[in-house]
């Protein structure tokens, strides 16, 4: 029901998140879910306490980024940014790092360091010339510093980007950061701590495949970026070639005495 309605009803998509965590609150996809409907209706400390409480029941920082906008949006920068320092990027997943990003330029703005706000955007996923799902936000965080900056060429190139990829995307111009996952647990009464934290963890590590856009639509100046198709996957013929296994040694010794019983019984 909260992804039925959190769209159109946040409100009502929260009394369902609230009435979830009743009934499942050691489920950590319900503690997440009512994070996510609690800073949909703007009441941040209450995000905040579940975010927490999801991250320690699921073992995943996966939920950093609302986590740091959330303590943007109870008057902490300044906390905001230490919880964004305080994870590996590294081991986040892309579009978590990216929206991290977004969220770490945001509280460097409520500091008055627009500078160092567009800083937090120089991340490896800030290509202008390939569209995965992250772009388009990227993108538009990237000309909204740039705007206040007063950089307005490069502000006009990145807004017209991020519209690019939208369109490369099939995204309506929307940029929504918050995701409800539709799922559902059988027995909530099975689960403990533990049993949350293994079911609920991040198990999706495929690779996110970026959508070329179009070169008519790039600046000149893209004209020398490498086309998206150059990373396109190893040969077929390749990858459906078998791996011959060879025989151990213990293989072989079966084989020889084999041999030899049938040359006895000759």
């Amino acid at each position: 029901m909260v992804a039925q309605l959190i769209d159109d009803d946040p409100a009502r998509a929260h009394d369902h998140a609230l009435a979830a965590s009743r009934r499942a609150g050691r489920v950590a996809v319900v503690r997440e879910t009512l994070a996510i409907t609690a800073y949909g209706i703007g009441d941040f400390a209450l995000a905040l306490r579940e975010l927490r409480t999801y991250r320690r029941i699921s073992g995943n920082d996966d939920q950093i980024a609302l986590i740091v906008d959330s303590e943007r949006g109870v008057g902490r920068p300044d906390r905001a940014l230490e919880e964004g320092r305080s994870v590996d990027r590294a081991s986040l997943a892309p579009a978590v790092r990216v929206a991290l990003a977004i969220a770490m330029s945001g509280a460097r703005l409520d500091r008055g360091e627009t500078e160092l706000a567009l800083g937090e955007l120089e991340i490896p996923e800030l290509d202008p010339d390939r569209a995965f799902e992250w772009s388009p936000a990227l993108f538009s965080a990237r000309a909204a510093v740039l705007e206040d900056l007063g950089r307005t060429d490069e502000a006009s190139f990145w807004a017209q980007r991020a519209e690019v990829a939208a369109s490369a995307l099939g995204h309506d111009g929307e940029f929504d950061e918050i995701i409800v996952e539709d799922g559902l647990v059988e027995d909530f009464d099975e689960y403990d701590d533990a049993d949350a934290a293994d079911d609920f963890d991040d198990a999706d590590a495929a690779e996110p495949q970026p959508v070329p856009i179009a070169a008519s639509d790039a600046d000149a100046s893209d004209a020398d970026a490498p086309d998206a198709a150059d990373a396109a996957a190893p040969d077929a013929a390749d990858a459906a070639a078998p791996n011959a296994a060879a025989p151990d040694d213990e293989e072989l010794d079966e084989a020889a005495s084999a041999s030899d019983d049938s040359e006895s019984d000759r």
